[in-house]
């Protein structure tokens, strides 16, 4: 066939019949003989018809309520990029018939998050989009929502035993991979590197986990375990050790620390660390656009960032349940982001960019 693009007219006009009788047997509804309806079918095959869904959804008036369990920007500043990635997604895709709902949770309080997910669970939604960085808390919801046939897209951590509709953010393993690599590159002599976890529930976090597994695994497949001494570091700040006061001990313990991959978005509180202790053989890895992070990155303590794209994140878990709500259409059930390496140089191509 040619690129000509058919429509329900077109096969109409073959099969000598209405275009009200074509949209029936197409749309299966309404009484047609059996002969009509094979004989429609036949030539909507031949001219390889393809429906324009875009069309037909713009037309049906029909509501999507979409719930998005996010955690709070105000109690951590990295979740207003997901939260401005999701408004952006429902502007566009509200003239489908898309509303979202946004449920709030405080990232620091697991009983927030059971609040705010109970509010989610005890109403009635067309799908769901959710951040689960408590992990353990977040399965009985998965199940629920799986057994009453509630479609969900998870981002920012994976948990595919569940089967999401989607998940979308980055290859937690491999990022820690990477981050390995640079940090060797960076470092050719025998030293110590730190795997430091910031403010972060560890054990209930298994994508910062398997962050670390890449990071340890990058060099066990190199053969150099016995070369490099990884250290694990939860980092957690107390009115009685500061993380300033727990890097001054883990420094003290190992002076040949040359390294350190911050997993999470806070790597700026260990750059002030080493800008007061005017320590400059540590290279400095880390996580996210913010700001305090780029100040250091520009000033060039942190020596690279690994971009999740937290904005695209969000816009595209709010896309991928409309493709398959509105649209019929299921995607790919795994959606990585690129592990795009930022440093001074390149940074203003990723602050420019939209998604």
């Amino acid at each position: 066939m040619n690129n000509h693009t058919f429509r329900i007219k077109d096969i109409a006009a073959r099969a000598n019949v209405s275009i009200g009788t074509v949209d029936r047997v197409l749309h299966n509804r309404g009484r047609v003989s059996e002969e009509v309806r094979q004989r429609i079918l036949a030539i909507a095959d031949e001219l390889n018809y393809k429906p324009n869904l875009l069309a037909r959804a713009l037309v049906n008036n029909k509501t999507y309520n979409v719930a998005a369990l996010i955690p709070d920007p105000a109690a951590d500043s990295y979740w207003q990029a997901p939260k401005a990635g999701i408004e952006k997604a429902e502007e566009e895709l509200k003239q489908y018939g898309i509303r979202v709902t946004q449920y709030i949770f405080d990232p620091f309080h697991v009983n927030s998050f059971l609040e705010q997910a109970d509010k989610i669970a005890a109403s009635t939604f067309s799908g769901i989009l959710v951040a689960p960085i408590f992990y353990r808390q977040s399965l009985a919801y998965f199940d629920k929502w799986k057994n009453d046939g509630i479609p969900f897209v998870l981002f920012n951590t994976h948990i595919p035993d569940y089967e999401p509709l989607m998940y979308i953010g980055q290859d937690s393993y491999q990022s820690g991979f990477l981050a390995g690599k640079l940090l060797h590159y960076g470092c050719k002599e025998k030293c110590s590197f730190v795997v430091a976890h910031i403010e972060e529930d560890i054990l209930n976090s298994s994508h910062l986990l398997h962050k670390e597994q890449g990071f340890v695994d990058y060099f066990a497949k190199q053969q150099l375990a016995g070369v490099y001494n990884v250290i694990q570091a939860d980092l957690q700040s107390t009115a009685q050790n500061t993380i300033a006061q727990q890097l001054d001990q883990l420094f003290a313990e190992a002076p040949d620390i040359k390294g350190i991959f911050v997993t999470n978005s806070k790597a700026s509180i260990v750059a002030e660390y080493l800008q007061d202790r005017q320590i400059t053989q540590a290279h400095l890895i880390g996580y996210d656009l913010m700001e305090k992070n780029l100040h250091y990155l520009n000033l060039g303590i942190i020596e690279f960032l690994i971009n999740q794209n937290p904005k695209g994140q969000g816009y595209w878990g709010i896309h991928a349940l409309a493709d398959y709500l509105i649209f019929q259409k299921k995607n790919n059930p795994i959606k990585y982001l690129p592990l795009d390496i930022i440093t001074k140089e390149n940074l203003h191509y990723y602050i420019e960019s939209d998604i």
